[in-house]
């Protein structure tokens, strides 16, 4: 019987073991899609105890404990000690066999804090104590779990009005600091413009009134919020982004002139109810005026869809967004994704861009959409996203990694990012390197492909870390 979670955990043959240990490991961490507070970062962030930094906005867990018959005050409420909400996880942990928590659980807990015993309510005590022990301790802070894993950049997710003073300050301590900048992972913005496109929401005036106030550009028209969102992107592109993203439930492909997008955009700003394809002309427009300005600053573009948000509304009314109520969506996108693409691709605006699917039924659909616009200018120019969010897990990652190589080329992938609002989610770039090793150790002794050790090194030292590097260009 093999033993659980040991030095070779997920690794079942020696080709994999061998791909892991001494090439996969060793790789610095790009996470190059992340929702971690860039105050935290700025500010050396330091947990008061292992329930902060762990059930925190964890929303994962606390879908599992609702599940596990938990009250929901043990999960967001106001009222319960850090103690009774880490004792409650403790007693779901069990229950989570086979579920990737259980996976999580244990890598973080090991490779974070040293921990190899299994959380239950017997041990659970323990745990918490001892991690909130080492929790005071120099080097268990915010930056001290990045430099932990060897994490060289982060690009957290921002808000074209947010004023990235926390990106300023942290970038000013770098240089003038006198130790080494190598003591300092890289802090990115990434550009997220969500609330500029979700026209149907209620709060869409009030945000395009904040975006006025903040770029000093007064907005009456859609024009006017072009020109806003322009000198915004001008700013964040100054303070170093390179890489914007877009979560979107599918992709759009109504055909609008620009005056019945001026005459959508004026409803929506007199609080008037836009219909549905009124709403599905503004977003195919709005995307297609960032993925423009994104390929004229050179970025990259990212675009997770399939999630469909907020399902429950008397707990959204309660907890708000991101609290554990959304689910995979079914939507038949395939060919409003290809005349997206092509439109941009036609005038010559097509720029880097990464595709993530939250419903594995669509791995190959995207797979195949990829070759249709790669063009040489670079290596995997379109690429498929990693495993997200409900698929980052064994099955849904081996999945999405299957399906690209057979229909792509896998050698050129970017691969993992943690997607997280915790600082204690990087492993699941070890985990991910564990299962890319296991896929192509398995392949080799299987015979599939050869024992060409110096082409394997390279493949996974590449997917790792170097085609990241490589593709966002942060250096630049």
């Amino acid at each position: 019987m093999k033993q659980f979670m040991d030095e070779n955990f997920l690794l079942e043959t020696k080709t994999a073991q061998d791909l892991y240990h001494n090439h996969a490991a060793k790789m610095p961490i790009i996470d190059y899609h992340c929702h971690l507070i860039p105050e935290m970062v700025a500010n050396d962030h330091k947990f008061k105890s292992i329930t902060e930094v762990w059930l925190g906005g964890d929303h994962y867990k606390w879908r599992a404990m609702r599940t596990n018959g938990v009250d929901e005050r043990y999960c967001t409420g106001k009222d319960t000690s850090d103690w009774e909400k880490f004792e409650k996880w403790a007693e779901t942990v069990p229950y989570t066999f086979r579920n990737p928590l259980y996976h999580w659980t244990h890598l973080e807990l090991k490779t974070a804090f040293g921990i190899n015993k299994l959380l239950s309510p017997k041990t659970a005590r323990e745990i918490f104590d001892e991690c909130n022990e080492k929790l005071q301790q120099p080097g268990y802070t915010a930056r001290g779990f990045m430099r932990r894993y060897n994490v060289e950049t982060v690009c957290t997710t921002d808000d074209p009005v947010d004023d990235l003073r926390f990106h300023k300050a942290y970038a000013e301590e770098i240089v003038n600091s006198k130790s080494s900048n190598c003591q300092y992972p890289k802090m990115i913005p990434a550009w997220r413009p969500d609330k500029a496109m979700n026209i149907e929401k209620p709060d869409f005036s009030d945000y395009v009134q904040r975006l006025s106030e903040v770029s000093g550009i007064s907005i009456t028209t859609f024009k006017d919020m072009v020109d806003a969102l322009q000198r915004r992107h001008d700013f964040f592109h100054e303070q170093g982004c390179r890489l914007s993203d877009h979560g979107i439930e599918e992709f759009y492909d109504e055909e609008y002139t620009d005056s019945q997008i001026e005459t959508i955009f004026s409803k929506a700003m007199r609080g008037m109810q836009l219909s549905e394809f009124e709403t599905r002309q503004y977003k195919n427009c709005f995307l297609t005026v960032m993925a423009q300005m994104d390929a004229a600053s050179d970025w990259t573009q990212q675009f997770h869809y399939g999630a469909i948000r907020d399902n429950n509304t008397l707990m959204y009314n309660q907890l708000g967004p991101d609290t554990g109520f959304d689910s995979i969506g079914e939507f038949t996108t395939a060919k409003a994704m290809s005349r997206f693409l092509n439109n941009l691709n036609s005038t010559g605006q097509l720029t880097r861009t990464i595709i993530y699917t939250l419903n594995p039924c669509a791995n190959e659909v995207i797979a195949t959409m990829l070759g249709n616009f790669q063009d040489g200018s670079c290596p995997g120019k379109i690429q498929f996203g990693s495993g997200w969010w409900f698929n980052d897990q064994l099955d849904g990652m081996t999945r999405q990694m299957n399906a690209l190589s057979v229909l792509g080329l896998l050698s050129r992938f970017v691969g993992m990012l943690t997607d997280s609002r915790s600082f204690l989610s990087y492993p699941r770039h070890e985990y991910f390197r564990r299962l890319l090793c296991n896929l192509l150790g398995n392949d080799v002794e299987r015979g599939l492909l050869p024992n060409d050790l110096e082409s394997l090194y390279r493949m996974v030292e590449d997917i790792s870390y170097n085609n990241a590097k490589n593709y966002f260009k942060f250096d630049k």
